[in-house]
């Protein structure tokens, strides 16, 4: 599985070189230490002097893994510019799936994930998201849409590549559902464990589609050489409004400091400078908040 794994790294690290959007075209500021700030982390990482950031692989232009502790895109960013605001080093985890990887920082196993992870309001019983990202979710098919899947309602008998333990998967078994209650074919839901053998597998036709989010999805088709395309652009398709962001543990001190950092990046402009760089100008918040799928519920 982790041979796999790193296949499918490689694949979207060679796919995405040649991306229009490269790391070296903008530099991004160097960020002084805030001691007021790293005096308030965790008493365990201020005497270790570092942290360790959960990943469960490649979600470009945020994540591209390169290899098992490295990755460069939006996130990579965005945590070296924390390090620098907190003054630890902060080490790389790779996990092999979402659900582990919440798993690990709701039991402490890992202090932080910066994602972007989905936040919704069943995940915020037992983790906090420091939201920085606002998202929308579609479709990737294959050039000239021949399943014509325009939207969540298109998907009844059509075989549907998500990420395992999303949130996209929760919706797509949701609308399976919906398409036998209404006497039309299931959804032949295909969970994967990672964003690159999901777009894979809709390469290697073993799958009509893959749902998941627009920046990513962006991505993957803006490098197919016009074999992909992307449908479902507008609708909710089973969605309300959707924020994403760090995950710390429930309560955590940490997330206090997460938050106050990525204000600061807010502020001081190089949130803009990040998201930009990566082609991520639509997806930005005005400013970053803890938990708001549950802020928006009430």
């Amino acid at each position: 599985m982790f041979t796999r794994h790193l296949f499918c790294t490689a694949f979207v690290a060679a796919a995405l070189a040649g991306s229009t959007v490269h790391a070296e075209e903008v530099k991004i500021p160097a960020q002084p230490l805030d001691a007021k700030l790293r005096a308030k982390l965790p008493a365990e990482i201020l005497a270790a002097g570092e942290m360790t950031a959960a990943n469960n692989g490649s979600f470009p232009p945020y994540t591209i893994v390169t290899g098992n502790q490295s990755m460069t895109g939006a996130s990579a960013d965005f945590i070296k510019a924390l390090g620098e605001i907190l003054g630890v080093k902060i080490n790389l985890a790779p996990i092999n799936g979402l659900s582990g990887l919440l798993l690990g920082i709701k039991s402490g196993r890992y202090q932080f994930s910066m994602g972007p992870i989905g936040d919704f309001v069943d995940r915020e019983t037992s983790v906090d998201f420091i939201d920085f990202v606002q998202e929308y979710v579609v479709f990737a098919v294959p050039k000239g849409n021949p399943k014509g899947i325009n939207g969540l309602e298109d998907t009844c008998g059509s075989k549907v590549a998500v990420m395992a333990g999303g949130s996209a998967e929760k919706v797509i078994r949701q609308q399976s559902i919906a398409c036998t209650t209404a006497n039309k074919p299931a959804v032949e839901v295909q969970a994967y464990a990672d964003q690159p053998t999901s777009i894979l597998a809709v390469n290697a036709k073993r799958a009509d589609t893959f749902f998941s989010s627009h920046a990513p999805l962006t991505y993957f088709v803006q490098q197919a050489n016009g074999t992909l395309e992307l449908t479902g652009l507008g609708k909710k398709n089973g969605f309300d409004d959707l924020y994403q962001g760090a995950v710390v543990q429930k309560g955590s001190v940490l997330g206090e400091v997460v938050l106050e950092a990525m204000r600061k990046l807010n502020g001081n402009g190089t949130y803009a400078i990040i998201m930009k760089k990566w082609g991520l100008s639509d997806n930005m918040l005005k400013t970053p908040g803890v938990n708001l799928a549950g802020k928006l519920a009430k």
